[in-house]
């Protein structure tokens, strides 16, 4: 019985330390997926900094979970300024960064093609694709300059890889151009042993889509599994914070340059 004790406990200490010691860097950190991932890895071990606009929510998550794991840092994924110094907080306080998870993202209205906005299609580009280049870059260079074997995951989406009119034509634009960004900055990066991923989730009720389309989550939750190809379960922000998970931890270790679906089959039934 205490020999059974004894490996019920190794295994509980193996499965809740995925991340332990790791350095990571979590954008849009201050609600929905972010939030849920911040909450995820520093369940298994990893030391967080959390950046966003939302500074109230984000300082919020940060006491929740406690400021001994996670540290919030404000910044605009569109100013690369301030992407700047939010890595160099992170090594300075930190001393490296093993892990960026790019999941700041903003959606759009649903449009005709012909009534596009196209300022809206600008910001969308600017926070969805020029905001991940961004920490990708800087967080690269501080993986290379200090020789960290790191991991970076973006989330992408499962407007990746399908097209039509269910989803805003931005928003499907910047996700096609986020998985070449990350297949590109895999082929570069492979060279230093940093691994580029992406996570492709079907519909989610984050706080930003049921705000862009004026519903409760459960009406959005409700939409979503409507239309869904799996069904008997709903997509919730915890299923992509784990997906993260395994692309940002040594479970994945030859995994790169590739776009994880967690989509329930929906792109493989409906293309």
């Amino acid at each position: 019985m205490y020999d059974v004790y004894i490996y019920d406990l190794f295994i509980g200490l193996l499965i809740c330390s995925r991340l332990e010691g790791k350095i990571v860097v979590i954008t849009g950190g201050a609600s929905g997926i972010g939030a849920e991932a911040t909450r995820l890895f520093t369940e298994h071990g990893a030391r967080v900094v959390i950046t966003d606009v939302q500074d109230e929510l984000g300082r919020k998550v940060a006491v929740s979970i406690g400021e001994d794991k996670v540290s919030y840092f404000h910044c605009d994924v569109r100013n690369e300024t301030e992407v700047q110094n939010a890595v160099k907080f992170t090594v300075e306080k930190h001393g490296r960064i093993d892990v960026l998870f790019s999941n700041a993202g903003v959606p759009e209205p649903l449009v005709d093609i012909r009534d596009l906005d196209l300022e809206a299609f600008d910001r969308v580009m600017a926070v969805n694709v020029r905001g991940a280049a961004a920490f990708i870059k800087h967080v690269a260079r501080a993986m290379v300059e200090r020789k960290t074997r790191g991991s970076i995951v973006c989330t992408t989406s499962v407007a990746s890889v399908i097209a039509g009119t269910v989803v805003p034509h931005g928003y499907t634009a910047s996700k096609h151009a986020l998985v070449g960004l990350i297949r590109s900055a895999a082929g570069d990066l492979g060279k230093h042993g940093i691994r580029v991923n992406g996570v492709a989730p079907f519909g989610v009720a984050t706080p930003f889509v049921c705000e862009t389309y004026k519903m409760e989550a459960s009406e959005a939750e409700e939409v979503f599994s409507e239309t869904a190809n799996l069904k008997g379960i709903v997509l919730k922000a915890r299923h992509v914070a784990e997906a993260a998970l395994f692309l940002a931890s040594d479970d994945s270790a030859y995994v790169s340059g590739h776009n994880l679906l967690v989509d329930g089959g929906f792109s493989v039934v409906k293309p």
